[in-house]
């Protein structure tokens, strides 16, 4: 008998441990689910707790269509807005045009813009979260990246342009266009921003800046080793480069060595808020730390993507081409680009907003409700976030007719319609640099197309959306010179 009980003991304990544990889970699916049973919400899967449907978005996007979570449930609910849990978040995503213009109509009055709290710990500020300090950036950049500015600083964009196709293509059969490019936005942002020019400050800059994006889009786990415990450090190691770069300037603007209009950084450290007070050294190393990430991946996604259309479709290249030439023959030998330039390449800016429109480099956004409120008679709760989504539009044949077609005469004559097309977003959190996306779209197209022809060596890579549209392979071109 003892020696019975001795042996049914373990047994027992784990039939009980089992138990606990299947009561425990029951619990948290319960509690889970009970978030979501409000009156008036969105129809909707919730998907299992703390994960929630999290790993069915990030999937559809690496496999290359990240429109397909939101257009499968879109038609499965017969509604434009759909209730799920992503990263441990109450989520409503909003589709569609009608949805688009109630949310970009209601910023900071219903809805506020959000980020994960993950972005806080890659970019801390004492002053505020994430979200507070994106708010103050945008005040502060327009005077910068608005045109009369960057036509200042357009033989600067060219120059580095030109400089980075001698360097990087000329002379070479084969390359990766992907890699290429983000060294372009990289080292022309590192200009612009901070006047870096010396290629080994710019590589020991960029080394870290490269572990800080692949953290970014990690899960966030902070244990020593991970991507994004990893990307922490980064952020970290690249800010005392940058404290080093600010005390200098600081010093040159006093002596006279430094002009106030010489880049984003001398902007910044003469500039003041609606107070008088100007920013702090640390707060300057972290908004051009999350300026250099902003503009990077999402600049560099769309300049890959135009090599990708281009290599792919012929009479699109041929066009781009023939009117990039025209410029090239009315100008007297060696004579460079100059920014009336721009306006004479309607059909080139067409076809990267096509691009634009194919594979947005920024897929959607967070948002979060102020205040409970009703929408298409269903209840948004306070607290909840909301993602609206560039590719419920852009992918949609309502929006845009036979959708999958590279088609650039859409955006001849006034366009496609309001709140359709969001590569930049829009309302008052539009980019506030897309007017820099588009001079410096546009130099690079014509400092391509004037050189070279090209063909994709792996005809049907594959692209992954995690979260930035991105070839599988790098996206290598077999390059063509021009007879000079």
């Amino acid at each position: 008998m003892v020696m019975e009980q001795y042996y049914f003991q373990p047994i027992t304990l784990l039939l009980g441990f089992v138990s606990f544990l299947a009561i425990s889970l029951l619990v948290l699916f319960y509690r889970h689910r009970s978030q979501f049973t409000s009156n008036n919400l969105p129809p909707g899967n919730v998907g299992y707790p703390v994960i929630g449907e999290t790993y069915e978005f990030v999937s559809s996007g690496q496999k290359g269509h990240p429109e397909k979570f939101i257009l499968d449930r879109v038609n499965k609910h017969s509604s434009q807005v759909f209730k799920t849990s992503l990263i441990g978040e109450r989520t409503a995503f909003f589709c569609g045009t009608a949805c688009n213009k109630f949310l970009f109509s209601n910023e900071n009055k219903l809805v506020k813009v959000w980020f994960p709290s993950c972005v806080d710990k890659i970019f801390p500020s004492s002053t505020g979260s994430a979200a507070e300090e994106a708010t103050k950036m945008r005040r502060m950049l327009p005077n910068f990246v608005k045109l009369d500015a960057l036509q200042r600083y357009f033989g600067i964009i060219d120059q580095c342009t030109q400089s980075h196709f001698a360097d990087s293509w000329e002379n070479q059969k084969e390359v990766h266009a992907f890699e290429l490019t983000k060294n372009y936005t990289f080292k022309l942002a590192a200009r612009l921003f901070v006047s870096l020019e010396d290629q080994a400050d710019i590589e020991k800059l960029s080394k870290p800046f490269h572990v800080v994006n692949a953290g970014i889009t990690s899960m966030p786990i902070d244990f020593p080793g991970t991507p994004f415990n990893k990307a922490i450090k980064a952020a970290n190691l690249i800010r005392k480069d940058l404290y080093k770069i600010i005390k200098q300037r600081k010093v040159d603007l006093a002596d006279g060595n430094a002009s106030p209009t010489q880049d984003m950084l001398s902007h910044m450290l003469l500039t003041s808020d609606e107070d008088g007070t100007y920013l702090k050294e640390s707060d300057i190393a972290d908004k051009i730390l999350g300026m250099l990430v902003a503009g990077f991946d999402t600049l560099s996604a769309e300049l890959t993507f135009i090599v990708k259309y281009l290599g792919e479709l012929p009479h699109i290249y041929n066009a781009v081409y023939k009117e990039q030439m025209e410029i090239v023959n009315s100008k007297a030998p060696g004579e460079p680009l100059k920014w009336e330039d721009l306006q004479k390449m309607k059909y080139s800016w067409n076809v990267a907003q096509e691009v634009l429109r194919m594979a947005p480099p920024v897929q959607g956004a967070f948002r979060e409700a102020l205040t409970d409120f009703v929408f298409n008679g269903f209840t948004i709760p306070k607290g909840w976030k909301l993602y609206w989504s560039a590719n419920s539009t852009h992918k949609s044949a309502d929006c845009f007719p036979e959708p999958e077609k590279f088609d650039p005469s859409r955006f001849e004559g006034k366009g496609p319609a309001p709140y359709t097309f969001l590569p930049f977003g829009g309302g008052p959190r539009m980019c506030p640099g897309n007017e820099y996306t588009r001079v410096v779209t546009l130099v690079f197209m014509h400092n391509l197309v004037t050189r070279f022809k090209w063909e994709k060596v792996f005809p049907d890579e594959k692209t992954t959306v995690a979260p930035f549209p991105t070839p599988a392979k790098g996206l290598p071109i077999r390059l063509f010179h021009h007879q000079k």
